[in-house]
């Protein structure tokens, strides 16, 4: 193994500067995470930049497999809208209008 590996990096440590339940979206620079456990202020906890999650999305938004995704950071919601929101990856599995959550693999 090269000397200076560090780890596989799938999940990485976070400081919370407020409290995150587990599953929640964590925005990390341009990119976002999601928390594996409860993560209390000032405390380090676990979060992953890899795998597919069920996550809020905006209930009007008809998403098809393979679309891209955005977080709407002021809504806490996957959105299809590109204008000010952080790409999340692509929807893993469609989800229609009226459907509040849809399959997100992240960072893809």
């Amino acid at each position: 193994m090269a000397k200076n590996y560090i780890q596989e990096g799938n999940v990485l440590s976070y400081t919370a500067t407020a409290a995150v339940a587990s599953g929640a979206v964590v925005v990390i620079g341009e990119r976002i995470a999601i928390a594996l456990a409860d993560i209390a202020v000032g405390e380090t906890g676990a979060i992953t930049i890899e795998g597919v999650f069920a996550v809020a999305k905006l209930g009007t938004d008809v998403v098809g497999q393979g679309d891209l995704l955005y977080w709407d950071a002021a809504n806490s919601r996957l959105t299809a809208t590109a204008a000010g929101n952080t790409l999340a990856g692509f929807a893993a599995a469609p989800a229609g209008a009226g459907i509040g959550t849809v399959n997100i693999k992240i960072n893809a």
